[in-house]
């Protein structure tokens, strides 16, 4: 994952000062890791999304893009992109049960292991969930974004947030447990 990691933060710094050509710079380094990160958003879902890799890097560049944001490196950088995308999918979940009225499912604890196989309504589920732990919890809350959404590995996940990898494992397995509580209720 280290690509020039140096000149791509030079560029994410200078995004910040306003210079959207930077930005612009810097997703051609990044597209295939945004594209993977995408990927795996994609696989832990059901079939039935609309959106193909491309269509949700292209979604979640639009979205940076138009909003003010400050990136620290590349982790950093990617890890937002995961969080845009997850909320992209998240609004185009909520917008079809809305278009369904109430089309909610039902989770079973012994289902949780592969997220991927439920049902549309889970996704809009999981955001609500993610977001009342992160009103308790925020630090949880970034790690399993990180962790689960954004494809990082402990080690990266540790450098982000400026912590051990063991702490990182502890902090998981606690909000790995109170959102598989969370969900089965």
């Amino acid at each position: 994952m280290s690509r020039n990691s140096s000149g791509i933060t030079e560029r994410l710094r200078q995004a910040q000062t306003g210079g959207r050509d930077a930005l612009q710079q810097v997703i051609p380094c990044l597209y295939l890791e945004l594209k993977k990160i995408a990927a795996y958003h994609l696989r832990r879902e059901s079939a039935a999304w609309r959106l193909g890799t491309t269509a949700l890097v292209h979604e979640a560049y639009l979205r940076l893009a138009s909003a003010d944001r400050r990136y620290e490196n590349r982790v950093h950088f990617c890890g937002i992109a995961s969080r845009v995308m997850r909320q992209v999918l998240v609004d185009q979940s909520r917008a079809r049960n809305a278009a369904k009225r109430g089309a909610g499912c039902e989770i079973q604890v012994a289902e949780l292991a592969d997220l991927g196989r439920q049902r549309e309504g889970l996704f809009a589920r999981l955001d609500d969930a993610l977001h009342e732990l992160s009103l308790s919890d925020p630090r949880k809350t970034e790690l399993l974004e990180l962790r689960y959404f954004g494809g990082l590995t402990l080690e990266e996940s540790a450098e982000y947030l400026g912590i051990s990898v063991a702490t990182v494992r502890r902090e998981l397995r606690l909000a790995q447990a109170w959102l598989r509580r969370e969900l089965a209720s």
